[in-house]
């Protein structure tokens, strides 16, 4: 049964622009003993020439990091939904060394899941040259603006190891404020948003088919247990509809392009330049995220170079979620990419 919370949702995930600017308790900084700690699992890690996924917490542990990252994920679930980890000086180490500290911290905050059907786990968002118009592109993969969208999993994580030459600024926006002023300005509209529309998966859903959707219309917004939580992509809405047969129009579609423009509104849209070593973590049920175009530089060494990782929260940290909502790529509950070999057998 849908259910759409009867008035505003008041608390500390409802934030605007000026919020995000006037407290900066989001910002975090990493210490001298907590980056030594990070330091000492990379080196750990080289040793044991294990793959990513055999590295864990329980391998790894990270005492000195645990008061940290406990702060991280209640601002992450229970606040507003979006840090900024300052510290970490990437031009001392390799890009080995890097990866190995960005895992570190992934897998104290969650369970890393796979981004893409290689397989990636920790995944490069660079430009590849690739037309993000195109059928089938993600758009991390070229320079072109993203619109605001949220990716697949409880958090996505990003750590700039170089920003562009110019551009290529992040915004986030808090999609619990977007849902109230929605619901005020649209009512008629909202609705739709709650009851959902297939997904286009950009042919790396489970069964590896260039034209797959959702098998469900997953919720735009969807309340449950006490949680709002939402997941939107105009883009992938648009396309799945039109590869399910049913391209949207009238009221269904107006629903999607009012809410895509209110995300846009600049008193909602706080906007986040990355300096080198900057790791950006966001709730995706709670924060929307995109991107501005960017030039990048004519050295393969200098061109924009961001790390990420997909993470599901613990259990016990986590938000329930709605089966309906929860299934976000015919994988499963919180499940991650089907990885081709999975496809083909």
């Amino acid at each position: 049964m849908t259910i759409i919370p009867p008035t505003p949702i008041r608390s500390q995930c409802a934030w605007l622009r000026q919020d995000l600017e006037s407290n900066q308790s989001w910002i975090h900084t990493l210490s001298r003993q907590e980056l030594a700690e990070l330091e000492m699992f990379a080196s750990a890690a080289i040793k044991y020439k294990s793959p990513l996924f055999k590295l864990t917490r329980s391998i790894l542990p990270c005492p000195n990091l645990s008061g940290k990252i406990k702060v991280i994920i209640d601002e992450i679930e229970n606040g507003r939904g979006v840090v900024l980890l300052r510290g970490l000086d990437v031009s001392r180490y390799d890009v080995k060394t890097i990866k190995l500290i960005y895992w570190c911290l992934g897998v104290h905050l969650g369970r890393p899941i796979f981004q893409n059907a290689r397989g990636d786990l920790i995944g490069h968002v660079r430009d590849l040259g690739k037309n993000y118009h195109s059928n089938n592109v993600r758009g991390y993969t070229t320079n072109s603006r993203i619109a605001p969208h949220c990716d697949s999993s409880d958090v996505v994580t990003l750590l700039c190891l170089q920003p562009a030459k110019s551009g290529g600024e992040s915004l986030v926006v808090s999609s619990t404020s977007l849902f109230n002023k929605f619901r005020e300005l649209f009512p008629d509209y909202l609705k739709y948003l709650f009851e959902g529309y297939h997904f286009d998966l950009r042919g790396e859903g489970a069964t590896g088919k260039q034209d797959e959707v959702t098998f469900n219309r997953v919720p735009i917004f969807s309340f449950y247990q006490g949680k709002l939580s939402c997941r939107f992509n105009q883009k992938t809405i648009i396309d799945g509809q039109r590869k399910v047969g049913n391209p949207l129009s009238g009221d269904r579609l107006k629903a999607i392009k009012l809410f895509g423009e209110l995300a846009e509104e600049e008193h909602f849209s706080f906007p986040m330049t990355f300096k080198k070593g900057d790791i950006q973590i966001l709730n995706n049920h709670n924060v929307l995220h995109s991107r501005e175009s960017f030039e990048d530089w004519a050295e393969t060494n200098k061109k924009r170079n961001l790390l990420r990782i997909w993470l599901n929260l613990d259990k016990k940290f986590a938000r329930p979620l709605a089966p309906e909502f929860s299934d976000r790529l015919n994988t499963g509950p919180r499940g991650g990419v089907a990885q081709k070999s999975d496809i083909l057998g």
